[in-house]
């Protein structure tokens, strides 16, 4: 598919929108929409006009978490990224050498019994990688400050790393970002706080653009909204890996409000793929959506296919991530070559501060009907 292509460094998003000039807010991006292999190009401001009521957005409400810490093992200084909390009180975590530009590079996971000294005397223990086939990210341990590495699961542990980030944590940021950011520029509009302070290691960003006066604009034509929960882990910045499990919720009322739509005439479209990756686990082989929380282990692969989801949000990936197996299994590949290639023919932006694709099924005469009455 659209492997072939490569990104040019300078289509990278370097700022948020509203950081380009003055006057600007979020929704300042563009948005490329595809209608089967038919490609037109807008601003982010039109999403009202594009969709009519009775269609539904499923938004994810995990908030941000300031999830990337200095430490050091030994001598040697180290960034570790706390990617998912896992059932034992351990953290899955990715540790990274500073690259002297205020990011990161890629580090050789472990090995075993390897200690990260972390701000307030807290200590990492590594103690296995997360899965075989990658040793990206380990497992860990955290200790009480000035105590022993806990052998037990329990609240201590849980607390103290997320205080730790409170305390001594930023927002991860990759190379291609110009400088660091305030966490409250990864949060979207969409965040809720987690009862016990969950969230997720990076942005769900497909919905950094909107903005609570576009919502309002949204609501008042009618669209709706399905609020689900995936706390995103690291993503593999650099190895495109295959997304590993992630704690996620589909509450019942999301449930009710995705099946009607579905037996309407609305659309369902997922705002980001950590929406399509919720609901899609919490739907059967029948095509019926219920109520479900607990772990997923879900990849949406063109073979496996959407049961639900019509449409998606979603920003631009890299040619080689295993997100546009999921854009592949929601519109085709037809589809998606052609948004890409004329993506970058029109020079959008990529990444968590970029602009944004909106995947819809074929166009329909009411849809055109509406989009030329917008305003």
């Amino acid at each position: 598919m659209t492997t072939a292509l490569r990104v040019p460094e300078e289509l990278s998003a370097r700022v948020p929108a509203e950081q380009r000039g003055p006057g600007l807010d979020r929704d300042a991006v563009r948005l490329l929409v595809s209608r089967g292999t038919e490609v037109s190009h807008h601003g982010f401001a039109e999403l009202p006009c594009l969709l009519r009521a009775g269609d539904l957005l499923i938004v994810n409400t995990s908030p941000t978490l300031a999830a990337a810490v200095d430490g050091r093992i030994g001598h040697a200084r180290v960034v570790v990224h706390f990617s998912t909390r896992g059932d034992d009180g351990r953290w899955a975590v990715e540790v990274r050498d500073p690259d002297g530009r205020g990011t990161t590079r890629a580090r050789a996971g472990g090995p075993a019994g390897t200690e990260v000294r972390l701000p307030g005397g807290v200590r990492l223990v590594l103690e296995e990688p997360l899965t075989e086939r990658s040793p990206r990210l380990w497992w860990g341990r955290v200790s009480e400050p000035g105590g022993e590495v806990p052998e037990t699961d329990g609240p201590g542990p849980e607390a103290d790393v997320l205080g730790l980030l409170g305390r001594h944590g930023r927002p991860i940021r990759y190379s291609y970002t110009e400088r660091d950011q305030p966490l409250s520029a990864y949060q979207t509009v969409f965040a809720l706080p987690g009862a016990d302070g969950s969230g997720s290691a990076e942005m769900p960003s497909a919905a950094r653009p909107f903005t609570a006066r576009l919502v309002a604009a949204l609501v008042s034509r009618g669209v709706q909204f399905a609020p689900v929960t995936l706390h995103t882990g690291v993503a593999s910045a650099e190895a495109h890996e295959p997304p590993y499990p992630e704690r996620f919720a589909v509450p019942e009322t999301s449930a009710r409000l995705i099946n009607a739509a579905g037996a309407g005439d609305g659309r369902v479209v997922a705002v980001g793929t950590t929406a399509v990756r919720a609901v899609e686990s919490a739907t059967g082989a029948d095509g019926v959506v219920r109520a479900a929380e607990g772990w997923t282990d879900l990849v949406v692969t063109p073979e496996r296919g959407v049961r639900v989801v019509d449409g998606l949000l979603t920003g631009l990936h890299e040619p080689e991530a295993s997100h546009l197996l999921m854009l592949e299994a929601v519109a085709g590949r037809a589809a998606i070559d052609r948004g890409y290639d004329a993506a970058l023919r029109g020079r959008y932006l990529w990444h968590e501060f970029g602009d944004v694709h909106l995947i819809l099924p074929e166009e329909d005469p009411h849809t055109e009907h509406c989009a030329r009455n917008c305003w």
